[in-house]
């Protein structure tokens, strides 16, 4: 039952009729794939969609849109995340990589993009942008040691081993509708022979 001090549906308390609530855009510098964007964006935007939606940069997909399904992974100042989690606001400043910005600034492939294409690791695609993304950061933290819930414990003595089973635990957290774990396994497991597989288009130009 409305009461005579409510306001008009819609109209937040304490806001008189007909004003503007400040403060919901802000401006947010982003180094995306080695490229300076200055954004003017709600505080609601995404990253994934600040990229999709304002950048057209449409790789990285919208699977779950809950951070469950990897899809949309890209790397932010190097390290992997879901950029569906992520507001842009709170990234002003950062550098932003997506399978986009793999191959080189001369179009080379990334040593994982190759090894997909070689391991036919991808079949309707649409995870692989985020694969591909989730495969270098853990290729990244595999080299600098850290561990997984399956590396056996001790102390660090140098990159950590790639088994097929500290593979598949590193990238669990991104799913394949098609079912396409063991070549996406074999893919990364070749790529990790490659020195330059931690390296992205991004990072030279940058």
């Amino acid at each position: 039952m409305a009461h005579a001090s409510d306001p008009p549906p819609g109209q937040p308390h304490g806001t008189p009729e007909g004003a503007v609530v400040a403060g919901t855009r802000s401006r947010v510098s982003l180094r995306v794939n080695g490229i300076r964007h200055e954004l003017d964006l709600d505080h609601r935007v995404t990253l994934l969609d600040a990229l999709r939606e304002h950048l057209d940069l449409t790789g990285a997909k919208k699977g779950c849109d809950h951070g469950q399904c990897g899809a949309c992974t890209v790397l932010v100042d190097g390290r992997r995340a879901n950029s569906c989690l992520l507001l842009a606001v709170t990234l002003d400043g950062c550098g932003v990589t997506t399978v986009e910005g793999l191959a080189g600034p001369d179009g080379a492939l990334h040593p994982l993009q190759l090894a997909f294409i070689e391991q036919d690791a991808f079949q309707c695609g649409y995870c692989t942008p985020g694969q591909l993304c989730s495969a270098v950061g853990a290729l990244r933290e595999a080299a600098a040691g850290d561990p997984s819930h399956v590396t056996a414990p001790g102390p660090r003595t140098g990159p950590a081993a790639l088994t097929a089973e500290e593979i598949r635990e590193r990238l669990s957290g991104n799913l394949c509708r098609c079912g396409a774990y063991p070549a996406i396994v074999r893919a990364v497991a070749d790529a990790a022979s490659n020195a330059s597989a931690t390296r992205t288009g991004a990072d030279v130009i940058a």
